[in-house]
């Protein structure tokens, strides 16, 4: 594995779940899903463009995966965001799926060692208990943190759970008409690594 790149849309208070959807994640009696979108606007747009365009690889979480594979592997819509996601290579950790049949161009990890043994650039987006996972065992090199101008008082969070101290560095911000503070960071402590 060269390097592992996160973008993770998050709270002021830290929550990362149900950001897409109502009915994204309920799990815990979660009950403000959908929080992320009335924050669309087109500098967020170019700003996730950007990201969409660095070669390398997906790597998701079971959920996350089986999740994007209803809004996006079925979709012929001409979005430049449906042809990446579909023609990208996506691996999938889980220890629960038979195959990774399910979506093109998908490839089934059993585990973080797994992970690590990969020589492809890899890039995260979404797939929290992954993401934590990765980050304890000292593996991400870069976030992307896309953080909202609300706090929702509970919810899944990030950075929850134990994980070793890790440096990162401010590499650059792009703020959007609706409060968005895009956010780059690079790790200068190697963590656990």
């Amino acid at each position: 594995m060269r390097s592992i790149s996160a973008t993770m849309f998050v709270t002021l208070d830290g929550v990362v779940q149900g950001f897409g959807r109502p009915d994204e994640d309920t799990r815990g009696g979660f009950a403000h899903g959908g929080w992320g979108a009335r924050y669309q606007d087109e500098v967020l747009a170019a700003e996730m463009s950007k990201g969409m365009a660095s070669s390398g690889a997906m790597l998701f979480g079971r959920r996350t995966w089986q999740d994007f594979i209803g809004v996006w592997a079925f979709a012929t819509d001409g979005n430049p965001f449906t042809e990446h996601m579909n023609a990208a290579r996506k691996y999938v950790v889980s220890r629960e799926l038979a195959d990774a049949d399910a979506w093109q161009n998908s490839v089934l990890l059993r585990s973080l060692d797994d992970v690590a043994a990969l020589d492809d650039d890899l890039s995260v987006i979404g797939s929290a208990a992954l993401l934590r996972s990765l980050h304890a065992a000292g593996l991400v090199d870069r976030y992307t943190l896309v953080i909202h101008p609300l706090t929702l008082g509970g919810g899944a969070r990030l950075f929850d759970g134990p994980a070793p101290v890790t440096e990162f560095e401010l590499t650059g911000t792009v703020a959007t008409p609706k409060g968005v503070i895009v956010a780059h960071y690079a790790r200068v402590s190697p963590g656990a690594r």
